[in-house]
């Protein structure tokens, strides 16, 4: 569990304080939650990313997978589904790959 005397997390939501809809801030944030397991948060800043930039194409990939993890996994598949379109749009074909690639892990996975 991520404690307050966390000087990463301390210098990451002062960063966010200052400037709340940079989007490398509020995915760094989510990442930082999600690493110290504290999912919840994770998945409110993830959220909060989209929210401030949908094409953000780095961020389908960690929330579809975040879904996973908790077991939600149609919305996962959603959520892969919007990042392979975006990425698609900006011709970014390695994302469109990876997000395809874990797309159908899933639902072999989920076939089973």
């Amino acid at each position: 569990m991520l404690t307050v005397d966390s000087e990463r997390l301390k210098q990451l939501l002062q960063f966010h304080e200052a400037d709340p809809k940079d989007t490398f801030i509020l995915f760094a944030l989510a990442k930082e939650y999600e690493t110290h397991s504290v999912l919840d948060k994770a998945l409110f800043y993830y959220l909060k990313l989209k929210e401030t930039d949908s094409n953000y194409i780095g961020l389908y990939y960690h929330l579809a997978a975040l879904y996973e993890e908790i077991g939600q996994n149609q919305t996962a598949i959603e959520h892969y589904n919007q990042g392979i379109e975006i990425g698609k749009k900006a011709g970014d074909f390695h994302s469109v790959s990876e997000l395809q690639n874990a797309k159908v892990n899933l639902e072999i996975t989920m076939g089973n």
